[in-house]
Order: C-alpha cells, then sequence, then structure tokens
C-alpha cells in the first residue's frame, strides 16, 4: 500500500497538514474557528486563515515563508493601511486646489454657494466593517483595470483582512474576496472562495466564474473550460432569480456570457 500523499503537492504526507504546503489533509480543522477543512485547501473557506496557522499566544509557529503575501496579514498592518488609506482620501479632497474669484470680483454673501458645491469628504472611519470592505474592493478592481499591478499588491492585504474581519461571509463578499484574491495571483484563496460558494450553490454564478478563473490561475485549462460550460447552462435559470449579487455583478455576467460566445479557453 503506497504512503499518503498531499492532494495539493503530491508530496509524501501526514498528520492534518502537508509539512512540505501547508495544505490541509483529512481531518484538518482551521486554528482559529475551529472549522473542519477541505482537503488539499490552503485557507479556511470560512475564516480566510491560512491552513495550519494557529491564532498567536497558542503557543504555535506561524507558517509565513512561501505562502504568498496573504498568509500573514498582523492586525498592526491593517491598522497602518487604514490610517493610510484615510490619509490618501484626505490628499484627494484637499490636494485639488479651489478656485479662487478675482480680486475685483465681490465675495459671495456667506451662506450662498457658486456653482456645484465639491462633494463631501468621506470619512473611513465612520465606515461599517462592510462599507471598508467594499470600497477597498472597488479600489482594487478599478488600480487592476489600470494595470497598477505594484498598487494591487500593496492594497490586497489589507483588502483580504477587511473581508476576513466581517466574520461569516455570504455568496456575494466571497465572490469579492475571491476576486481580489485572482487579481493579486492568491490562487489557493481563490479556490478557497468559489469552493464554498459552490458547495451551497453548485450553480451559482458567481462561484462559477471565481472557479473558472482559479483554475486559469493555475493553469488547468480542462478545469476552466469546464466551469465555463457550467456558466453558460446554468445561467438563463440562474439569473431568473433576481439575487442581489447578480445584480450588483451584472456587468461581469454579461461579459463572461458575451466572451463564452465568441471563443473558449485556450487549451
Amino acid at each position: 500500500m503506497s504512503a499518503p500523499t498531499c492532494p495539493s503537492c503530491s508530496s509524501p504526507a501526514s498528520g492534518n497538514f502537508c509539512s512540505n504546503c501547508g495544505a490541509a489533509l483529512s481531518g484538518a480543522r482551521c486554528f482559529s474557528c475551529h472549522t473542519a477543512l477541505t482537503t488539499g485547501a490552503k485557507f479556511c473557506h470560512r475564516c480566510g486563515t491560512p491552513a495550519g496557522e494557529r491564532p498567536a499566544g497558542e503557543g504555535g509557529t506561524h507558517r509565513t515563508g512561501d505562502r504568498g503575501f496573504s498568509v500573514a496579514l498582523p492586525w498592526g498592518f491593517a491598522a497602518i493601511a487604514l490610517v493610510a488609506l484615510i490619509a490618501l482620501v484626505a490628499g484627494q479632497r484637499f490636494g485639488r486646489a479651489p478656485s479662487t474669484p478675482a480680486s475685483d470680483s465681490p465675495a459671495p454673501p456667506a451662506g450662498v454657494a457658486l456653482g456645484n458645491p465639491p462633494p463631501a469628504a468621506v470619512d473611513i472611519s465612520q465606515m461599517t466593517p462592510q462599507e471598508r470592505a467594499e470600497r477597498l474592493y472597488d479600489r482594487i478592481m478599478s488600480l487592476a483595470e489600470r494595470g497598477r499591478s505594484d498598487s494591487v499588491r500593496f492594497f490586497a492585504p489589507m483588502a483580504i483582512q477587511a473581508y476576513t474581519m466581517l466574520g461569516a461571509l455570504n455568496a456575494d463578499q466571497r465572490y469579492d474576496l475571491g476576486r481580489i484574491a485572482i487579481v493579486a495571483g492568491e490562487e489557493p484563496l481563490a479556490r478557497a472562495q468559489a469552493d464554498t460558494i459552490l458547495q451551497r450553490q453548485p450553480r451559482h454564478l458567481l462561484g462559477l466564474l471565481l472557479a473558472s478563473d482559479a483554475a486559469r490561475l493555475r493553469r488547468e485549462p480542462r478545469a476552466e473550460r469546464e466551469y465555463v460550460r457550467r456558466f453558460v447552462a446554468a445561467a438563463p435559470t440562474e439569473r431568473a432569480k433576481q439575487l442581489d449579487e447578480y445584480v450588483q455583478h451584472v456587468n461581469e455576467i454579461d461579459a463572461r456570457l458575451a466572451q463564452s460566445r465568441v471563443r473558449s479557453p485556450s487549451p
């Protein structure tokens, strides 16, 4: 009988976690939330904690070597990043030079505005955790569309941390977290979110889209094609449900459907 191997890296494995890549083995549980982990998973699908990582103070060793920048997301970094984002928003508002009336023009009466008033400054500190997470998602997607990979890598860890701080995530939040992981190159985290969505709703359009993107990142074209096929087949029935997340991401769904009509993923 052959020795058991890790389903992720195929190295000889024993215990609950692979000693080579850290993936969960049969019977493994998350040290943070105690959720049973899917065999081969490198992140907890419930809270996002890297597989095998013990919370600080439990005497365990945090494994941060070769798992990518989202493996270690310290709370201190999240706080620093939040301050940086507040400063960035403030700079965008106050960095714009106000229009100065000519010296020979009378000043407007107090309380009377000229033209459209400037938009109110966004106070991130007053946002709910969900609002902060969504704002970071929008920023990262915008940066990714403009090819700002360095900025994506800077903001991605704090965005991932923001979503993991929300607790139990719904399908829309898991898709957002997975999309952040995709543009940041964190395939295991994206795959974990897709797997969780599809375990609960096997025909969920966003779960299928996320799964196809994760398959493309790990260079499995056959799996990518299969997820795309399932997405196209499920689209008519699923879209009729008018789920909130489908409405929120309608442009992405439409674009993928149009893309699937003109070409298939490269083999």
